[in-house]
């Protein structure tokens, strides 16, 4: 096995050291909960007799409690479209389970938002915190103590970290993820981006671009851009908690059902009274949530995962925060170009080779912990091989030693860039994650006047306008965790495209979030503190000139200091309210920094 490349073997032990005391905490607290927590051996026959009551066919199995049952916490709607595939997942996952002597219930159903519909409405608002209730909704279902393992269906943006931030606290439980695959390619992507840039500037009316995304988000799966749901996806993979090459694999297929089987069936060889348990919180340890580091950056993924992977890292008592991601981003190279940061899809990557590519490249250079327990047998060299049908049943093959699409993919060793792209920048702004893997080299840094708002539509409004226009850094405030749900500011994208290809040195400089399908224009988001917490944010002024630096790592306001410091902070806007937003009020108030994961939970549970 090749020896770990040195700084991520720093950066792994940098974090185990951190950690320590947490880690060791949270894996006492599920050690007990094995031992001596609620499962149906401990229940009361009161208790018992509800679990089972309408249990159907598998009654008498979990009655007499000799066999695994598997809870199914599922995300299914058939509004989200990466979704609606798991309509009929629970009930073939119950025959699934009787093929091994098992059983399966629904222990529970969770919220899931569609971002592609709330982008720019006041439910955006919601969708943060939706990860919380997930992750809380998921604690509910598995807390009756009936199951003995557990299978999380859900793929898309909140949904897949609030699953494991829920499932981690039962971390005794042997636990599989179970995907459902991306929609087939549409409308090709850039075509997408091109009629949408022409409505913004007035070219074409609300028919055609209601025709182009039609085309685009046409049937159900995932969407086939590389942002946050297919990152999610991916972490699953280098993390080990799919079954090998189940990420991008299309629903409605044979091979897409036979992953099903093999997901349900695997959860019961792993189960604690057999000589192969696996439970998910020994799965989740440093050197993965290090893993799903790399692979974020290898790959070009969602900036979304800086504030996730540190939400997920501390429902498993481990501490991460972004200059471990700085660090690795410096030693880990771009290998895949996926829309946004490429002309290609995620089907055309999976096609190009995929996560089994991926996978290999990065083990065979040192880049990925191989050894870390995976729900598959072989540790994560299992995960470099693709799963296929032969005489319909499922194998897998090893995947391809060279990328089949090199504009897709590369080698570790001509690699599309020599980092990952994703960088900490810091100053007396604060503390902020710039992506630079989707933006030309010329633009990582940017001087210019600020332009302050607090509202996207106010922002359109200028840009239609006229007046929003000129070199400029848009200082998008008031958009944190504590301010109003730190929403994506996806509608910022297009003006601000349209500015930089008119020629003019554009950059973006927000305590909100950007999307994971944001791409060609600078932008440091996340900032931390934010504005509502006393950040630096909110004393910047119209015309205060700003430097943001992905090269050298920086972000300023170019003021003296003293006169900076005597500036009072911009009022707030009102709070939010409307469309259930006065509901969250206390997540609100209780969240804690991006950079720790923006959690009102983790926060008020001390963890």
């Amino acid at each position: 096995m090749t020896d770990i490349a040195p700084v991520v073997a720093a950066v792994t032990a940098r974090i185990v050291e951190r950690s320590r005391d947490r880690r060791t905490a949270y894996l006492d607290q599920i050690a007990r909960a094995r031992d001596n927590g609620v499962d149906r051996s401990r229940m009361g026959c009161g208790n018992l007799a509800h679990g089972f009551a309408a249990s159907g066919e598998d009654k008498a199995v979990i009655r007499a409690g000799g066999a695994m049952n598997i809870g199914i916490v599922t995300a299914y709607n058939d509004m989200l479209s990466a979704h609606q595939p798991y309509h009929r997942y629970p009930e073939q996952m119950k025959l699934f389970a009787r093929e091994v002597g098992a059983t399966a219930q629904v222990a529970g159903a969770v919220p899931a938002m569609c971002d592609g519909v709330t982008q720019g409405q006041a439910g955006m608002e919601l969708s943060l915190f939706s990860r919380d209730t997930i992750a809380m909704s998921t604690a509910i279902g598995l807390s009756h103590g009936m199951f003995e393992g557990a299978a999380l269906l859900g793929i898309c943006d909140k949904i897949v970290p609030g699953l494991l931030m829920g499932a981690l606290r039962f971390g005794h439980l042997p636990t599989v993820l179970v995907p459902a695959g991306p929609m087939p390619s549409g409308l090709a992507n850039k075509e997408k981006q091109r009629v949408r840039q022409l409505y913004a500037e007035g070219k074409v009316g609300r028919a055609e671009l209601l025709e182009a995304e039609s085309a685009s988000y046409h049937g159900a799966g995932t969407c086939t851009f590389y942002g946050t749901a297919n990152s999610n996806q991916m972490m699953m993979e280098v993390m080990g908690l799919h079954v090998p090459g189940a990420a991008f694999v299309n629903p409605g297929t044979k091979l897409r059902t036979e992953l099903t089987r093999a997901a349900t069936q695997r959860v019961a060889a792993i189960g604690w009274d057999g000589d192969d348990y696996r439970p998910l919180g020994h799965c989740i340890d440093e050197k993965a949530i290090v893993n799903a580091v790399v692979g974020l950056l290898a790959t070009g993924g969602s900036t979304n995962h800086a504030i996730h992977i540190p939400a997920i890292a501390r429902a498993a008592g481990i501490v991460i925060d972004w200059e471990d991601i700085d660090r690795l981003s410096a030693v880990v190279p771009l290998i895949a170009r996926v829309y946004p940061n490429g002309s290609g899809d995620v089907n055309h990557f999976q096609a190009a080779g995929g996560m089994a590519y991926v996978i290999r490249t990065l083990i065979d250079h040192g880049l990925l912990h191989a050894d870390i327990l995976t729900i598959a047998e072989g540790g994560l060299e299992a995960y470099a091989r693709d799963p296929l049908l032969v005489d319909d049943g499922l194998t897998w093959i090893d995947g391809p030693a060279e990328p089949l699409d090199r504009t897709m993919l590369r080698p570790v060793s001509d690699p599309f860039l020599p980092d990952g792209g994703m960088r900490l920048v810091r100053g007396n702004l604060g503390r902020a994650t710039m992506k630079t893997s989707a933006v030309d080299p010329s633009r990582w840094t940017i001087e210019a006047p600020a332009r302050v708002f607090t509202d996207q539509d106010a922002v359109l409004e200028a840009f239609k306008a006229g007046t929003l226009t000129g070199d400029l850094v848009l200082v998008m405030r008031f958009q944190g965790p504590r301010a109003n749900g730190m929403p994506e500011l996806h509608k910022l994208t297009t003006p601000l495209g349209i500015l930089q290809d008119r020629g003019f040195r554009v950059a973006l400089v927000t305590d909100g979030r950007m999307s994971g399908a944001s791409g060609k224009v600078p932008a440091a988001i996340h900032v931390s503190p934010e504005a509502l917490a006393g950040g630096p944010l909110a004393r910047v002024q119209d015309g205060d000139m700003i430097r943001v630096s992905g090269d050298g790592g920086t972000l300023d306001v170019l003021v003296d200091a003293d006169v900076f410091a005597a500036r009072s902070d911009a009022v707030p806007p009102p709070e939010p309210f409307g469309t259930g937003r006065e509901l969250f009020a206390f997540m609100r108030a209780g969240a804690d920094e991006a950079e720790r994961g923006a959690s009102a939970m983790l926060a008020a549970g001390g963890l």
